[in-house]
């Protein structure tokens, strides 16, 4: 009996030292097909088949999918767009969900088979031929599970409100033979091109495509949302003829383009079919009055170039994009557990689904952030600055497109000021700044933030390339930048940061680490171009200045939030660029004590962003993250990060500034500061160098790690 007791006590404490099994994730919303502020379509909701799929902003942009199964049909995405109870089309049971940074992977079983469907965006940030391609790809993977043969076939369709604004606008259609493939077309009747601006708008110029891959049993057609629909809900055929209404103001039709496959029977073997979804914008960006074509229009590329491409590229693509994900999942994991790689696989898309690839007269890439759900500021410098990990990890080359345009601008006569600009405009205008004060005063300007930013942002560019080439253009403004904050960075007025929603502040000590950490930053670069007298200069200033800041912040156990606040605290998230790119202008003690404040501040789903508010942003939090002493303090945070999106009742795409206490969202959703969730990884110099060496830049100089 004692040893029965013993062998069943030992089983017990075996089984309670295993990981506790845990529900899978529940992304707030789960991203299908993103590629840039307008192409950015969504499921809202926990099962694909629960409501209909949406524009990031919550507007409605439906793509449906229906499986046939032995003559009955089974919705696999969006709601039963029939009313009557008798009528309803029933939903498979969706079994999984796998949200990888390239691919998001649905599952459903039922009636004897296993079908799997997964929306593939190949970006790939070290091929911008591919990144900058608006295509994806939809692939439905049909198997049988019982060991019979099932009669199988299935239905997509897009509606063509996808290309329009407002539903008022009405669209034409058309169709055409690419090759032998049938490709559908929609777009807006007027075709105003870059005409529209603004923070919750859709795109009403270009052209929505549907391309089928080649193969037996497809078939197309445009035609009426519900008689495409129930055609294959009845008979497994859609409507034998295009839709030949025209659309007008008086009687706007909205057609769905649409496709089905038979796949005849399907046994114990996979079949699969695929289609391509893909928009042309024509015309992306307008800077500076300049109308910028898409990066992958360069070089007279047009969308019949495009589609062919992506039919003929989707073997090696498709293989690619895993083995990229199975990568940087794996390094993600090796980082910071299982949940920061799980909310930093689904932040993956929607950094790049806020921005647009254009490219100059010069053919250089361009890459514009759009201020998503904030204001819809384009290129705006402390949205570009939390972004920015993610690229620089990635291919340092889009870190220089989002640095030019904003250089190329500050360098004009119009601007005026000494400091850094905001924005460059509203998307997709980027004609000159809007936020604050604009181009005529220094009201609500960001000055000492957005220098900062800029000077930081260059010489982390340096780095990772592994010379200051890119500086030599614009040296006289980084020049100008770096005297302004010797002058006002170390105790900054009263001004704005990029948390501006917080409001104005004086004597900022977050603010005054950015500026001594650019001020070390601009002497990195002097030292990297052959100026050692002027790196001499400033690298003395910014360790003076470095000195002097921990004893006018130091409150004892913690740091405070403004130098004459007392009692006050706040993330110093800026901090970790002095370790990241090896400056340790601070002693180490510093961060270790604020960290272990932090923790004696965190709440279920983060620690706020300072003592005023219970809320936080989710970029600062996984920034803050990183200067952790230990993988198990980094994980505490990031965990708690991690449960705000699984938790969050706000069901809209990753929104970045939310309550710590309860998970819901302040403000912001769709914005491509989630990038900074990368940030991990590039403190890691082994996994940085690793990355830059497969962007093509071996002679990279990553610092090492003291």
């Amino acid at each position: 009996m004692k040893k029965f007791f013993g062998a069943f006590l030992f089983i017990l404490l075996a089984a309670s030292a295993l990981p506790a099994q845990t529900k899978p994730f529940r992304p707030p919303v789960v991203p299908l097909v993103l590629h840039d502020p307008y192409f950015s379509i969504w499921s809202f909701n926990d099962r694909l088949t629960d409501g209909p799929t949406r524009h990031w902003t919550g507007a409605l942009q439906r793509l449906r999918s229906m499986v046939r199964i032995d003559g009955k049909a089974f919705r696999i995405m969006g709601s039963d767009p029939n009313q009557g109870e008798d009528q309803q089309t029933p939903a498979l049971d969706q079994t999984g969900l796998d949200v990888e940074p390239t691919r998001t992977i649905y599952t459903f079983s039922g009636t004897g088979i296993r079908l799997t469907l997964t929306f593939l965006t190949p970006a790939l940030a070290n091929d911008l031929d591919v990144l900058s391609r608006p295509a994806s790809y939809i692939i439905w993977s049909v198997r049988s599970t019982d060991g019979q043969q099932h009669r199988v076939a299935l239905y997509f369709d897009a509606s063509s409100r996808i290309a329009v604004n407002q539903p008022s606008e009405p669209v034409s259609w058309s169709r055409f033979d690419l090759d032998g493939a049938p490709l559908l077309r929609a777009g807006s009747r007027r075709q105003p091109i870059l005409a529209e601006k603004g923070d919750h708008v859709r795109i009403n110029w270009g052209y929505l495509y549907v391309l089928p891959a080649p193969g037996p049993g497809v078939s197309t057609v445009i035609a009426d949302s519900a008689a495409a629909w129930d055609g294959f809900l009845k008979d497994g055929q859609l409507p034998k003829s295009d839709e030949l209404e025209p659309s007008t103001h008086s009687k706007p039709l909205f057609p769905v383009l649409a496709a089905s496959f038979d796949l005849g029977e399907v046994g114990g073997a996979a079949v699969e079919r695929h289609l391509v979804l893909a928009y042309d914008e024509v015309y992306s960006i307008e800077l500076l009055h300049r109308w910028l074509r898409p990066y992958w229009r360069r070089n007279n590329t047009t969308a019949a170039d495009m589609l062919r491409a992506a039919l003929a590229d989707f073997p090696t693509l498709e293989q690619r994009s895993a083995e990229f994900d199975r990568e940087l999942m794996s390094d993600l994991r090796h980082e910071g557990g299982e949940d920061y790689a799980l909310l930093s696989a689904l932040a993956y898309r929607q950094t790049f689904a806020a921005t647009g690839l254009a490219v100059n007269i010069n053919g250089e890439p361009l890459l514009f952030t759009k201020e998503n759900s904030s204001n819809g500021c384009i290129s705006t410098v402390d949205v570009i600055y939390p972004s920015s990990p993610l690229f620089l990890l990635l291919n340092p080359r889009l870190v220089e497109a989002m640095m030019r345009p904003v250089f190329e601008y500050a360098a004009l006569p119009r601007w005026k000021f000494p400091f850094a600009p905001h924005d460059l405009g509203t998307y997709p205008l980027a004609d000159g700044q809007v936020y604050g004060g604009g181009e005529i005063s220094e009201v609500d300007q960001m000055p000492v933030e957005e220098t900062g930013n800029m000077l930081i942002l260059a010489a982390a560019l340096a780095r990772a390339e592994g010379n200051a080439d890119f500086t030599h253009e614009y040296w006289p403004l980084l020049s100008r930048w770096a005297g302004y904050l010797k002058q006002k960075g170390f105790d900054p007025e009263n001004q704005l940061s990029t948390d501006d929603f917080a409001g104005h502040l004086a004597h900022n000590a977050n603010l005054s680490i950015k500026a001594i950490l650019a001020l070390r930053s601009y002497a990195e670069l002097c030292q990297m171009t052959g100026r050692q007298k002027e790196a001499e200069e400033y690298r003395t200033l910014a360790e003076q200045d470095a000195l002097a800041w921990v004893k006018k912040d130091n409150d004892g156990d913690h740091f405070r939030l403004a130098f004459d606040q007392p009692g006050t605290w706040s993330l110093k998230y800026n901090l970790v660029w002095d370790s990241i790119l090896g400056f340790h202008l601070l002693p180490p003690s510093v961060t270790r004590e604020e960290y272990a404040f932090y923790l004696k501040h965190l709440e279920s789903f983060g620690v706020p962003l300072d003592n005023r508010r219970l809320y936080t942003k989710l970029d600062w939090q996984l920034w803050t993250a990183t200067l952790a002493p230990s993988p198990a303090d980094f994980q505490k945070l990031a965990d708690a990060a991690y449960r705000f999106a699984d938790q969050t009742p706000d069901r809209v795409p990753l929104s970045d500034w939310y309550w710590t206490n309860n998970s819901k969202r302040t403000g912001f959703q769709a914005r491509s500061v989630v990038g900074g969730l990368f940030i991990k990884l590039l403190a890691d110099p082994t996994i940085w160098q690793k990355w830059l060496h497969q962007a093509g830049f071996p002679q990279s100089t990553p610092p090492t790690t003291p």
